[in-house]
């Protein structure tokens, strides 16, 4: 007894604190704006920069967005969309500018090369994330005190899904900067007594650029998630009053002179073909059935925020009471608006992917922040505090299944990364102990410093290390050290979008027996066939007389596809023409 109880107080005293060394760090952030903003920025970058350069492009969103950019770069084309040989007719030009201009200031830095750097075409959504975090903090001094509006930013930061999105080149981190905007300056306006309603300038510039912006990011989707509160707030208080510091017709016709001159030219361009398949395959498609096989029935996002929202959701989960029983009142009523309907409506639809509901984490993470601040998560013998051990729960989970497919996809167990992932384990465990002790904000500070760890581990330690995953990044590597150029390389029927990206956009993707008509043009020309296709490659082969010899076999995963392929290069030994 005499031995152990001294390790009991040394634990004991380090689940204190910790978190009460948090704690005190939030009061020095909360002494002025500059503080609370440099606070956030710090938090976002250490949780979205891990992994940032030296992640592979993404299949299939990702490179088709980063792709489709390079073309515009190359062509000089910034109107019309393309992939590869094809139009790309789904999303607005939005994403696709903004990643033109992040690259081309790479490319005046670091020169050609630039265009093949997927680093560069994610900061966009690198920079939105950082700013979706500052605009929501601005968003709950709508609400809150600023050190509710900092632990709000603090739960965006943390947000499993927003750390995700800020490290792929596409477009749901910019639409949720937009939206988030779009509702800072709605719920001042709302917020306003019915006497002080006259037009703000201010306000209404922020709210009608925000939602032009969004319109050009993901088309009809940002009017969706503006519109549908703003909605059922007409209806709830029986009046659109609300909106008039918004000037609504001056506000619109702003609108309309940002996002129309790119509508207009796309028209005339395809000849009305983006609308058709942007709104009648694309969108309405994804209401009506699941698109790419992305289906889910009702109650999908709810489970799902478990672990996208996380670690945030399980003080959201304890705030649900309070909610529910202040529902009536003015600020708890615009959030639920904000929230509710639009939720319900992607709940609904048939196809579901986790990122749909992002806009809708900052009206969780506010309306969490406002329990806090009344103190309605204070009692923490109540049952849903409880819920804090998923922390270390959901952290032990992830890192076996971390581990294990290291062992499978890496080599060996990844040894580097478990230091880290103990340490991870071991906050988020002292977490959930602390919060007894020293409350919600000391118990959600330590959660968050776990879940940073949590974060560096997996995106830039083990993830990189998962050669197996990078099928593209290996084959690209084999086609610069052969020096054969992108059109006189072949692939079949592996075709992911990251291989074109990393290639070149002149990759042929085509059969074995047309790869092998290819090959026999002469010159340096390469084959990426699988083996299961060897012997239709082999035999045109054959029947040409084509002579060849194979450089490489590459083994690994399709995480699209779900499977283990193996592709053997072939390099022609025929003679240049």
């Amino acid at each position: 007894m005499a031995i152990s109880e001294p390790a009991s107080n040394t634990r004991r005293a380090f689940d204190l604190d910790l978190p009460r060394r948090l704690v005190r760090l939030l009061d020095g952030a909360c002494a002025s704006h500059g503080r609370a903003s440099l606070l956030l920025v710090a938090v976002a970058l250490l949780a979205f920069l891990p992994g940032f350069f030296q992640l592979s492009p993404i299949d299939r969103d990702e490179a088709r967005f980063a792709q489709a950019t390079k073309q515009m770069l190359e062509s000089g084309n910034y109107v019309d969309i393309r992939f590869h040989t094809q139009a790309r007719h789904k999303k607005p030009v939005g994403i696709y500018w903004l990643q033109a201009v992040t690259v081309k200031a790479g490319e005046a830095v670091i020169g050609p090369s630039a265009l093949y750097s997927i680093w560069l075409y994610r900061l966009p959504s690198l920079f939105a994330a950082i700013g979706a975090v500052l605009l929501t903090y601005w968003t709950a001094l709508a609400f809150v005190t600023r050190r509710g509006a900092l632990l709000a930013g603090l739960m965006m930061a943390g947000c499993v899904l927003l750390g995700v999105e800020a490290r792929l080149a596409k477009t749901d981190a910019v639409l949720l900067f937009t939206i988030i905007a779009a509702f800072g300056a709605l719920a001042r306006a709302y917020m306003r007594p019915a006497t002080e309603r006259a037009g703000d300038l201010k306000l209404a510039a922020i709210f009608w650029t925000g939602l032009a912006a969004g319109i050009l990011i993901k088309g009809p989707m940002a009017p969706l998630f503006v519109g549908l509160p703003i909605l059922t707030l007409a209806i709830v208080e029986r009046s659109g009053g609300f909106l008039k510091p918004l000037k609504p017709l001056l506000g619109l016709a702003w609108c309309l002179l940002l996002v129309l001159p790119w509508f207009v030219a796309i028209y005339v361009i395809t000849n009305g073909a983006f609308y058709q398949h942007a709104v009648g395959v694309d969108m309405l498609g994804k209401v009506a059935e699941g698109a790419e096989g992305h289906w889910g029935p009702p109650g999908t996002y709810f489970l799902a925020a478990w672990g996208t929202f996380w670690p945030s959701v399980v003080l959201v989960a304890m705030a649900a009471p309070f909610a529910w029983r202040a529902r009536r009142e003015e600020k708890v009523r615009f959030l639920l608006c904000w929230l509710v309907p639009t939720w319900l409506v992607f709940e609904i639809a048939v196809t579901k992917l986790p990122h749909y509901v992002l806009p809708l984490y900052p009206a969780l993470a506010i309306l969490t922040a406002l329990a806090m601040e009344r103190g309605a998560m204070a009692k923490a013998g109540s049952r849903l505090a409880s819920l804090v051990w998923i922390w270390p729960v959901l952290a032990i989970v992830l890192s076996l299944g971390l581990g294990a497919a290291y062992l499978w996809f890496g080599s060996g167990f990844g040894l580097a990364a478990w230091p880290l992932l103990i340490l991870a384990i071991v906050l988020l465990w002292s977490a959930a102990r602390a919060l007894p002790r020293v409350g919600v904000e000391g118990a959600f500070l330590t959660a968050i410093v776990g879940t940073l760890v949590l974060f560096f581990a997996v995106y830039q330690v083990m993830l990189p290390q998962m050669r197996a995953l990078w099928i593209s990044e290996r084959l690209a590597q084999v086609a610069r050290e052969e020096g054969c150029p992108a059109e006189k390389i072949a692939s079949f029927p592996y075709q992911e979008p990251s291989l074109v990206f990393l290639v070149g956009t002149r990759i042929n993707y085509i059969l074995p027996d047309a790869a092998a008509v290819l090959l026999k043009q002469g010159g340096c020309a390469l084959a990426f066939i699988d083996t299961r296709f060897h012997t239709w490659f082999e035999t045109k082969a054959s029947e040409i007389g084509l002579k060849y010899h194979a450089v490489a076999t590459l083994s690994g995963f399709t995480y699209n596809g779900g499977r283990q392929v193996a592709i053997t290069v072939y390099r022609s030994d025929e003679a240049a023409p």
